[in-house]
């Protein structure tokens, strides 16, 4: 498939990462305009009641900085995504954000999960190892791309700060691999190129050799 037809723009890159952006902070400026905390619908794991949090998580911040510093990664990261992987973005979008929150779930410390972080870190990993898998030279350019603008993110995903969920970053991260891999096969792919053979390759056998031709004698 040509890259013209593979990488087309639509959008839905613009809008869908426009509207989850708007909503996150929607969701923020309620809680401050009714005096409202929404923690409680985090992620808290290993009890019943905290599964709620898979899918209200990522729309609860702490803070306009926690707020802001998911923003600009998700509209970014987000709008890459449907972009070039616009056949499987929604899935990634959906089960991406569901797996993060159950793997959070299962191996998280005994707190309150909040945030789209562990999406951002999804959406992070996804595109940048299957770009890789793919090996197609515009998605490895975009993986590239990726490391270079958020690759710091990497160092959060390890226990260095304390009051950060680095167990629902690890978590986002690891769903992304496995998503890339699962869906190694499905959108865009490396081209393969068939060269079609000409009298001119008929002058040579498989090995590269010279073949005689002799003209047929004339009765």
């Amino acid at each position: 498939m040509e890259d013209s037809k593979m990488f087309k723009f639509r959008r839905s890159v613009i809008i869908v990462p426009l509207v989850m952006v708007f909503t996150i902070w929607f969701v923020y400026w309620f809680e401050i305009q009714f005096g409202l905390n929404f923690n409680k619908y985090g992620i808290y794991p290993k009890t019943i009641k905290g599964l709620r949090g898979v899918l209200f998580s990522p729309f609860i911040h702490s803070n306009t900085s926690h707020l802001f510093n998911n923003s600009v990664p998700l509209a970014v990261l987000s709008g890459a995504l449907l972009f070039f992987y616009d056949k499987i973005a929604f899935r990634v979008l959906i089960f991406g954000t569901i797996v993060t929150g159950l793997l959070t779930w299962i191996l998280a410390r005994s707190n309150y999960h909040i945030g789209a972080s562990g999406v951002v870190y999804m959406l992070f990993s996804f595109i940048f190892f299957s770009g890789i898998i793919r090996k197609h030279y515009r998605l490895v350019a975009l993986s590239l791309m990726v490391v270079f603008l958020y690759g710091g993110m990497i160092w959060y995903v390890f226990p260095i700060k304390e009051r950060m969920s680095w167990e629902g970053h690890l978590s986002g991260f690891i769903t992304g691999i496995i998503l890339a891999f699962l869906y190694r096969k499905k959108g865009p792919q490396k081209s393969e190129y068939k060269f079609k053979q000409t009298d001119f390759d008929l002058l040579f056998d498989e090995e590269g050799n010279f073949i005689e031709i002799l003209e047929e004698e004339v009765e």
